[in-house]
């Protein structure tokens, strides 16, 4: 049981819808679990979201690449933005005091609670996410 699923759209916060409906539609095709599928939901609509606005700086003209492949062992997610990469290594801890009533900052910090693991790629501007069956 193996299987990929590809997606290519353009930095557009609307867009994000689009992601969800990708996300059901491999659901329907590969049967996981609740838990599973929410955490995915989040973490892939997230990590979306900071490619559009922080990656490619909600630039229309910019894509975004999401990919998901699927092995009887594991979800790995793949989005990959056009822009410069951040420094991943260097991000504030949301939940420490001085950040803890931000309004941001914790999309990353949330990605890496609901993946089993995840890993940046190209500075920053690919986001690995893998999530055990």
């Amino acid at each position: 049981m193996n299987y990929s699923f590809k997606l290519k759209i353009p930095s557009l916060p609307e867009n994000i819808r689009i992601v969800e409906s990708f996300i059901d539609n491999a659901r329907e095709k590969v049967q996981f679990s609740e838990d599973i599928y929410g955490n995915i939901m989040i973490a892939v609509t997230e990590s979306v979201a900071n490619a559009i606005t922080h990656g490619n700086q909600n630039n229309q003209g910019k894509i975004v690449d999401l990919s998901l492949d699927v092995t009887e062992k594991e979800i790995c997610c793949t989005v990959k933005d056009e822009g410069r990469g951040f420094n991943y290594k260097t991000l504030p801890d949301p939940t420490s005091p001085e950040n803890i009533f931000k309004t941001g900052g914790r999309g990353i910090y949330l990605i890496q609670n609901l993946a089993d693991e995840v890993e940046f790629v190209g500075n920053g501007s690919t986001i690995l996410m893998k999530f055990f069956l």
